[in-house]
């Protein structure tokens, strides 16, 4: 390597970490501002003061807003980022496994399957923690079984696996359909269709405990092994003339974005669009090269995730779904997607 393309690659990555640190600011601005936003408003002081007030301080505070900022808000905002972060981090991963950029997370059937235990656990009148248990068993069971029949197709893998996921999200949704339709109209029906559009209005700091393990587990280890990601990138051909078991690889990025996904939506609902459209946002800022869209990506959807449900809780005087603002945004952006590809 000359002296130029030294130079040349010690600036981009000035530039890079410049970039990085930008969003991170950004968001980090995008949480705080957060608990301000609500039907009960804060001041910037009051947060201040609810914050200090787990740690001896002795000033007056209103209780309201102790009870708001601890209970209501910071578990929220927190799920939020998180799930914002898990959704487009597993987009990212899934677009580089299946080299195709209009992938989402929900293409093996992640999202179908933990609808129907979803759907199943609201059914049987479980608890809302039950309710995110059977949520996240049926997404990991769903992607599970799209991978086992996948390996005994005659055709390539990615092929298979996008095959059987469709197959396997069919069934899910049909599942939930008839749940649906047996369900009792008055009382269940409403909570079944009420999580299947995807809300943060019930996250306590419990669920989002419970959900942010297998988070930080998938995120880790795509974090670890992003550069890595590269190589899916590739035929399988070449890969395997390079010496690379792009079969080995693969499998653990489709456990570490299932994981990331089937938690994400256990906690929030379906939330769609997330996982599609920030890896191009991302694109646009860092490129192509997934050691800088991985991280690029996490930031991203979190103060995208965040920001969406501030709109959600804020734009009328009753809170709209997440999932719907997602939607709404999002479909215009995927139409705009296959007009740019097709150009």
């Amino acid at each position: 390597m000359n002296n130029s393309e030294y130079t040349s690659n010690t600036i981009q990555r000035q530039k890079y970490r410049i970039l990085l640190f930008v969003l991170f600011a950004v968001v980090l601005a995008i949480f705080l501002c957060s608990f301000w936003i609500g039907y009960y408003p804060l001041s910037p002081l009051q947060v201040v003061e609810a914050f200090l007030s787990k740690f001896g301080y002795s000033k007056e505070i209103l209780p309201q807003a102790v009870t708001i900022f601890w209970n209501i808000r910071l578990p929220r905002i927190l799920s939020a980022a998180f799930i914002g972060a898990s959704l487009a981090v597993a987009g990212s991963s899934y677009q580089g496994m299946f080299r195709n950029p209009l992938v989402s997370p929900d293409i093996l059937g992640v999202s179908s399957g933990a609808g129907l235990g979803a759907a199943f656990a609201i059914l049987m009148g479980c608890t809302d923690w039950l309710v995110q248990v059977f949520a996240f068993i049926g997404g990991i069971t769903a992607v599970t079984a799209s991978y086992l029949i996948s390996r005994k197709s005659a055709h390539s893998q990615t092929l298979s696996l996008v095959l059987t996921g469709s197959m396997i999200m069919a069934l899910c949704n049909a599942g939930v359909t008839m749940i649906k339709y047996i369900a009792d109209p008055n009382d269940v029906l409403q909570q079944i269709t009420f999580w299947l559009m995807g809300s943060l209005t019930k996250t306590t700091m419990k669920s989002f405990l419970w959900s942010i393990i297998p988070m930080l587990i998938g995120l880790l280890i795509i974090f670890l092994l992003r550069w890595r990601m590269n190589l899916l990138t590739l035929d399988e051909e070449e890969a395997r003339s390079l010496g690379i078991n792009i079969r080995t690889y693969r499998l653990i990025f489709i456990g570490a974005s299932t994981l990331l996904s089937a938690a994400a939506v256990c906690l929030g609902g379906l939330i769609g669009w997330v996982g599609l459209m920030i890896p191009h946002m991302a694109r646009a800022f860092v490129g192509a090269a997934y050691e800088r869209l991985i991280p690029a990506s996490a930031l991203l959807g979190a103060g995208y995730l965040i920001l969406m449900d501030d709109l959600a809780r804020s734009l009328l005087s009753m809170e709209l779904p997440l999932g719907v603002i997602t939607s709404i945004i999002g479909a215009p952006f995927f139409v705009y997607l296959i007009i740019k590809r097709r150009g």
